[in-house]
C-alpha cells in the first residue's frame, strides 16, 4: 500500500541553485512549512495543495523524465519536505528507481533518518530571516561531503554570521558546497565585498 504526501506542484525546470545549478531537474514541492522566513518566496506552499499517493508520485515524475534519457536529478523541496513523515519513503523509492535525489531543507528538523542516497541542501537561517533560533545545529553532524550547506542574507550582519557560523563550525569540512545568497531585499553586493 502506498502513503500520501500533499503535493503543491510537480514540474520540470532548470535547476537554479546549488552545485546543479543550470541541469535540468524534476521539483517536487511539497505542502506546508513551519516556519515563517522574512524572504520566503514561496508562501502559496504554506497551504495550497492536493493529497497524493507514493505510487502517483513516482508515476508523475517518471512521466516527465520519460522524454530525457538522461535526466536522473529530482528535488524535494517546498514549504518544508520533511514536515510529512511519507517524504522518507518517497526519497527512499526515487533513489531506487535510480535518480539523483536532492532535499532542500530548512534545517530545523531532523535529517538523521534521511535515506544516504539522498543529497541534503541544508540552510542555516540567518537573524534577519527570523528563524535564526529555529537551526537545528545537531543536524551538522548529520552532513555528508555530498550535501549542500545554503545561507541565504539579507543583511551585512547576515554575512558576518554567515562568516562566524563557517569558521566557527567548521562547514567547509563537513560539506561539499556552501552557498551564500541574497535575499530579495535590498543588500548590494558591493556592501558585502567591502
Amino acid at each position: 500500500m502506498s502513503g500520501t504526501l500533499v503535493v503543491n506542484e510537480i514540474y520540470l525546470s532548470l535547476q537554479g541553485e546549488s552545485t546543479y545549478a543550470g541541469l535540468p531537474c524534476i521539483f517536487i514541492r511539497l505542502t506546508g512549512c513551519d516556519l515563517r522566513c522574512s524572504f520566503c518566496d514561496t508562501a502559496y506552499a504554506f497551504t495550497e495543495g492536493k493529497k497524493q499517493t507514493l505510487d502517483e508520485i513516482l508515476t508523475a515524475v517518471k512521466k516527465l523524465s520519460s522524454p530525457y534519457p538522461k535526466l536522473p536529478l529530482v528535488e524535494l523541496t517546498g514549504g518544508e519536505p520533511l514536515l510529512q513523515p511519507n517524504t522518507l519513503p518517497l526519497m527512499a523509492r526515487l533513489c531506487d528507481a535510480g535518480f539523483t535525489v536532492l532535499l532542500e531543507t530548512s534545517g530545523a528538523l531532523d535529517i538523521a533518518r534521511v535515506d544516504p542516497r539522498v543529497r541534503r541542501i541544508m540552510d542555516l537561517k540567518c537573524p534577519s530571516s527570523g528563524e535564526v533560533e529555529r537551526n537545528r545545529w545537531e543536524n551538522l553532524a548529520h552532513l555528508k561531503a555530498t550535501d549542500e550547506i545554503k545561507f541565504v542574507i539579507g543583511t551585512v550582519e547576515d554575512y558576518e554570521w554567515a562568516k562566524q557560523q563557517i569558521a566557527s563550525h567548521r562547514l567547509n569540512a563537513s560539506a561539499r558546497w556552501i552557498s551564500v545568497e541574497t535575499s530579495n531585499t535590498s543588500i548590494s553586493t558591493s556592501a558585502l565585498i567591502r
